[in-house]
């Protein structure tokens, strides 16, 4: 699928997305010190004495005393909750800029991912060349997932974050409003495997796309001459579908300021401060794995690597902007393209990387589980944290690429190990600001992996040139 109608001025999104970005920022700061200053205020002192409640029913000596103190945190807790509901609605202006952008892009990366992965396939030819490249693909997607987990486990025993938290263990029973996933092989294959297509489409589930994809390109291409007719149309589906994109990333920069906005608002920039160590421990991380993905993919493409970088800015401050590496998934398809990768390459290895490949969502769950462990003084040996990266390794897959996925495989996890789920509410308040970097991270990866696979198979072409503006 060649992109023949590329614009020939050049793009100013890119500018006006940072514009948007540091707007959003200063007017999440404006809403924070005086709209919703009254809620903030409120809430911040609500979870002050749920934090006591809870250090009292630890230390309580009778069931009677304790049985008190759980039902003040139960009503503080439902009072926090009135006025975390209350603030929301004030900012609800600003936060649904950027939820109609996200709903906008999930209605075209289903379809998307179905047609170009379809017609990558089909002309792949034989199912032979599938192999191959689906075993080249998957080959780096394992490298780069365990060299992810590998490194938040390494970096987070070096920093060890959670030791100043020193927490002394909540109920078993806490309810963190979070849901897990559980480690069965029944669950993951009925997750991998779709029942209808049309269901899989509905819920976004990438992965089960994918498989249905690969199962009906490799059928289209099997049958021939009428196999073409399929392939033809689709194709131009597909190229529709990405003209849509085109009017869809024109909002990008409204969605950035009102997610930033929001963000501000409601967290304050006094969340930077409170988790500066960790915040800033972990981004050192993430620039640690830009540079391990870097060289790795210079291995193969040489000198490229910076253009490669340079030309997938645009998806990877949108990800970023948007805490969603799933909103920056049309744009990156395209500028790959014009990159040089051949579309049958990146039309098969992109959409496998949104399900076997966040890099940077892989490398915050090592760290963020082994947080929360050290945050209440359990000592895991090294054979237990291995277990746990592998653990992650399979129940990561196919994880969505939107906000706060990660949260829902790590409370799986955290259970499995036998770990307090309610270590989570340590990282609610500052997961979006973590998520952005994860989600630019992963949104690198997919694009080095892509660009790689492409120079094995003898597809990478010369980069288009910039257009003049």
């Amino acid at each position: 699928m060649e992109l023949t109608n590329a614009p020939k001025k050049k793009s100013r999104l890119t500018l006006y997305i940072i514009i948007a970005l540091f707007a959003g920022i200063a007017m999440g700061f404006v809403l924070n010190k005086s709209y919703i200053s009254k809620e903030n205020q409120s809430i911040a002192a609500l979870q002050i004495s749920i934090d006591e409640a809870t250090e009292s029913i630890g230390v309580a000596t009778d069931s009677l005393t304790r049985a008190q103190w759980i039902e003040k945190k139960k009503s503080l807790s439902k009072e926090q909750t009135v006025q975390i509901n209350e603030r929301d609605k004030k900012v609800e202006p600003f936060s649904i800029l950027a939820d109609i952008f996200l709903r906008l892009i999930k209605m075209i990366v289903a379809p998307l991912v179905l047609t170009t992965l379809i017609v990558g396939v089909a002309k792949l030819g034989d199912i032979s060349s599938v192999g191959r490249i689906g075993g080249k693909t998957l080959l780096w997607f394992v490298a780069a997932s365990l060299t992810s987990l590998l490194l938040g486990m390494i970096l987070v025993n070096l920093f060890k974050p959670g030791i100043a938290m020193d927490l002394p263990l909540p109920d078993l029973g806490e309810d963190t409003g979070i849901a897990h996933v559980g480690l069965t092989l029944k669950g993951f294959l009925y997750h991998v495997f779709p029942t209808s297509l049309m269901d899989a489409m509905a819920r976004n589930e990438i992965l089960q796309i994918v498989v249905f994809s690969l199962f009906f390109g490799v059928a289209t291409a099997s049958i021939g001459e009428q196999g073409k007719i399929v392939i033809t149309f689709l194709d131009a589906v597909a190229h529709v579908i990405l003209k849509l994109t085109g009017y869809v990333m024109g909002l990008a920069p409204i969605a950035v300021f009102g997610a930033m906005a929001a963000i501000i608002a409601k967290q304050g920039l006094g969340i930077l401060t409170t988790y500066s160590i960790f915040i800033g421990e972990f981004y050192l991380g993430l620039a640690i794995l830009w540079v391990i993905l870097a060289l790795a993919g210079s291995v193969v493409i040489g000198k490229r690597i910076f253009g490669l970088i340079k030309i997938v800015r645009e998806p990877i401050l949108l990800a970023f902007s948007t805490s969603s590496s799933e909103a920056a998934f049309p744009k990156t398809m395209e500028l790959l393209q014009k990159f040089g990768c051949k579309d049958k390459i990146v039309s098969f290895v992109l959409p496998l990387g949104y399900s076997f490949n966040l890099d940077g969502s892989m490398m915050y769950m090592t760290f963020a589980s082994l947080f929360i462990a050290q945050s209440y003084g359990i000592d895991l040996p090294i054979a237990t944290q291995i277990s746990m990266l592998l653990v992650l390794m399979l129940t990561s897959k196919g994880i969505a690429g939107v906000p706060r996925a990660s949260l829902v495989v790590i409370a799986g996890t955290l259970a499995t190990f036998d770990i307090p789920e309610a270590g989570l509410a340590l990282l609610l308040g500052i997961d979006p600001l973590l998520d952005m970097g994860r989600s630019a991270t992963n949104v690198v990866g997919n694009s080095v992996a892509t660009a790689v696979v492409s120079k094995w198979e003898n597809s990478l072409g010369e980069q288009e040139p910039e257009p003049v503006s």
